[in-house]
């Protein structure tokens, strides 16, 4: 499930930035739990989770 910029992150860990059309675009952003996703670089694009972090905190 892609998440808007703007939106609370679920998890904490690295966001990978999705283009409008679905591609990766290889640019990732780190996201703590609860805090927004950062704006992305070009309108369109959205977050998806690829690497949890996994020191429990972020659950």
């Amino acid at each position: 499930m892609n998440k808007k910029p703007g939106e609370k992150a679920d998890r904490s860990g690295q966001y990978e930035i999705i283009g409008p059309r679905g591609g990766k675009t290889g640019e990732e952003r780190t996201v703590v739990k609860g805090e927004p996703l950062p704006p992305t670089p070009k309108p369109g694009e959205t977050y998806h989770i690829v690497d949890p972090s996994k020191n429990n905190s972020g659950k």
